[in-house]
């Protein structure tokens, strides 16, 4: 499935020699890509920040439980921004007891399909919604929780 995503970490402490590996393609990751430093406005280096776009739904499976399992000196810090072809908006990923999880927006929601019949296809990520924008603003039904993929979209 093709579906464009734009994701950004960033991170204080060690993020420079944490991140490094992942400017390089490695096939022997689950995900395929790499990120590319964020220039800093006052010149040189980095700002603390990486970017990477993925064009496949399959390409970037398994990139959080990647990026949780680094060793980050400010595991608190690290902040992971992820904008799907079909959201709204960006949504948050932080480090919480270990793991990589969305924090909530608000005036936000991610919606979710259904999960599928089969589990031939990768899981979807659902959609990132804004809830502010008022009457006439698409919303799609959310699929109550025991009904969706278990199976984590990233």
């Amino acid at each position: 499935m093709s579906r464009i995503a734009e994701v950004i970490v960033l991170a204080l402490g060690n993020s420079d020699e944490v991140m490094e590996p992942l400017l390089q393609y490695d096939d022997q990751r689950s995900w395929k890509g790499r990120f590319v430093p964020i220039p800093s406005s006052l010149g040189g280096g980095t700002m603390y920040g990486w970017a990477s776009e993925f064009i496949r739904v399959g390409s970037r499976t398994g990139l959080l439980k990647h990026l949780e399992s680094l060793p980050w000196d400010r595991p608190e810090s690290v902040q992971v921004l992820i904008h799907d072809e079909e959201d709204d908006c960006f949504g948050l990923w932080m480090i919480r007891d270990g793991r990589l999880v969305e924090i909530p927006i608000p005036g936000t929601e991610r919606f979710h399909a259904p999960a599928p019949e089969t589990f031939e296809c990768v899981p979807s990520p659902g959609y990132l919604v804004r809830t502010d924008q008022g009457e006439g603003h698409w919303r799609p039904d959310q699929t109550p929780e025991h009904l969706r993929d278990p199976r984590p979209a990233w």
